[in-house]
């Protein structure tokens, strides 16, 4: 009885789901994890080398597209063409302009994703009207537990959340746009929320992404040097650090020490995700 008493206590006075499966009974996960090569994006730039978790299941057309341009080296030595302070690094467009392609068809929009059970979900935070939480160390916002429980394939429809070190497809104003630029959130706009598919985020060099030189163009822009999928590099040359597991005890106990210190005003931004050498 005691025992269910907390359980209550923590889930109404902090409301992190992931507490109450930790009380609960269920196993933790470790606190760190390797990285999936075949869904790490290694960039070397010229100020420092930027590591980015993909998350196909998000938007898996994005990803694809994504690691078959920097398969093709379609994204060596391309600049950054368009730097905002406290907001975004534009690069990836092959004439080093807005508005530039591949050579391959635009992308249809991946504004939102539905998952399955089986899906690393982690839910930090449940209210009224949706949840969040991340997919691996991308964070994620969705619809309630009760649109889940109505809809007809009882599926978790999410979105990516726009918070710092996320990476988006850029596009031109239709939403069927995107096609090669990418971009690297220096800090949090949730406004992007629902308008550019989020395909990853950066797990090691988010100071590499706020050390980029900034403009619209930058006097003496910064550039991708090489850009290539981890899995394709040699072991050596590899070097990935593990992430937090965002499903651990540690991690679920420090989102709710954040969300008891930050009150109301806590969102999953709130949140960082460490990393370390392995």
């Amino acid at each position: 009885m005691k025992r269910q008493a907390l359980v209550g206590r923590v889930v109404g006075t902090l409301a992190i789901v992931g507490m109450s499966i930790l009380l609960s009974g269920a196993a933790p996960g470790p606190v760190w994890r390797d990285l999936d090569p075949e869904n790490t994006l290694v960039i070397e730039t010229s100020k420092g080398r930027i590591v980015v978790e993909m998350t196909p299941a998000l938007a898996p057309l994005a990803v694809a597209r994504v690691k078959r341009l920097a398969r093709e080296g379609v994204y060596d030595g391309l600049l950054f063409h368009r730097v905002i302070e406290g907001f975004v690094d534009q690069t990836g467009n092959p004439n080093n302009h807005d508005g530039g392609t591949s050579r391959y068809p635009n992308l249809p929009a991946e504004f939102t994703a539905r998952l399955g059970p089986d899906a690393a979900l982690s839910v930090i935070l449940r209210r009224n009207d949706a949840i969040e939480g991340f997919l691996g160390a991308t964070p994620v916002e969705g619809g309630s537990d009760d649109e889940t429980r109505h809809a007809a394939d009882h599926r978790v429809r999410v979105w990516g959340a726009y918070c710092d070190g996320v990476a988006g497809m850029g596009r031109q104003a239709d939403v069927d746009t995107a096609n090669s630029e990418i971009f690297f959130m220096r800090a949090p706009a949730r406004r992007l929320d629902h308008d550019y598919a989020v395909w990853g985020r950066v797990v090691e060099g988010l100071d590499v992404v706020r050390a980029i030189q900034i403009g619209e163009p930058p006097t003496n822009p910064d550039r991708m040097i090489q850009v290539r999928v981890a899995s394709d590099l040699p072991a050596d040359q590899r070097r990935l650090a593990q992430a937090e597991n965002t499903q651990s005890a540690a991690f679920l106990a420090k989102a709710a020490r954040l969300k008891a210190k930050r009150g109301a005003s806590f969102t999953l931004c709130d949140v960082p995700i460490a990393s370390r050498s392995p």
